[in-house]
């Protein structure tokens, strides 16, 4: 696969899924491969299609979660209850099996390196998807732009790539925070409330003029961050948003 996106008229590729990690009890994530596939810029969505045996079809879009340098397209999913599309995608898409996508799609939510820093990037639950695709590419071009990264989650458990955002945390430049807004694990000292001004100061989002603000999850978070970001001084059009609501899964 090519590692830059360009512009081109969309159309439905067959990709074929090589591999399927759990990342949480309700998120899975999907590589995937195509001869066909465009190449993508960190932050870009797809959208997939679906079609039944009687021809229904559903559409639903989904963040692209790989760097674009590592050669391959990685869509993290994370099941909705009674869905149409992430029942299937998380339970039973298989190696091997073909999927129907087109894209990549959107190129206001994205960054690259020569754009500068630093980045501030707030997410709310699978909001994390394409910020996570951010500091992937991040690291994969060894950007030394500072980065920090604050994450809203239910729980601990529903905390996606865990494992890699504490190790992104102890490579240095990457400030990563925490949010669990309804069960924290024993001896948890981090925040436990939703994001709000005092958290972004805190976790210190005005330490920067020329910060680039990327703020991804479901609507009401969205709206409420860019809000009190423009608040404490934030440039319009430093604040670039991406929302989800429900869509039917």
């Amino acid at each position: 696969m090519a590692g830059t996106a360009v512009p081109r008229r969309l159309i439905w590729l067959l990709t074929t899924v090589t591999s399927k990690r759990r990342e949480t009890d309700r998120a899975v994530t999907l590589a995937l491969e195509s001869p066909e596939w465009p190449g993508h810029l960190p932050g870009q969505h797809i959208d997939v299609r679906l079609t039944a045996d009687d021809g229904y079809q559903a559409e639903r879009s989904y963040s692209i979660a790989s760097a674009p340098e590592i050669g391959r397209l990685e869509l993290t999913i994370e099941e909705i209850a009674d869905g149409e599309v992430s029942p299937y995608l998380t339970q039973e898409l298989r190696d091997g099996d073909q999927l129907e996508l087109r894209g990549p799609i959107g190129g206001y939510f994205t960054w690259r390196e020569a754009e500068g820093g630093p980045l501030l990037l707030v997410a709310g639950g699978s909001g994390v998807v394409p910020l996570m695709s951010i500091l992937r590419y991040r690291q994969a071009v060894g950007s030394t732009v500072p980065a920090t990264i604050l994450y809203s989650a239910r729980s601990w458990e529903d905390v996606i790539y865990r494992d890699e955002l504490e190790h992104i945390g102890k490579q240095g430049g990457v400030n990563v925070a925490y949010t669990l807004t309804r069960g924290q694990p024993q001896g948890w000292t981090g925040f436990t409330r939703r994001v709000d001004a005092k958290m972004l100061q805190e976790v210190g989002a005005l330490e920067h003029a020329e910060t680039h603000a990327f703020v991804c999850g479901p609507t009401p978070l969205v709206e409420s961050v860019a809000t009190d970001l423009v608040g404490l001084g934030y440039p319009t059009e430093r604040v670039k948003t991406e929302r989800f609501g429900p869509t039917g899964g």
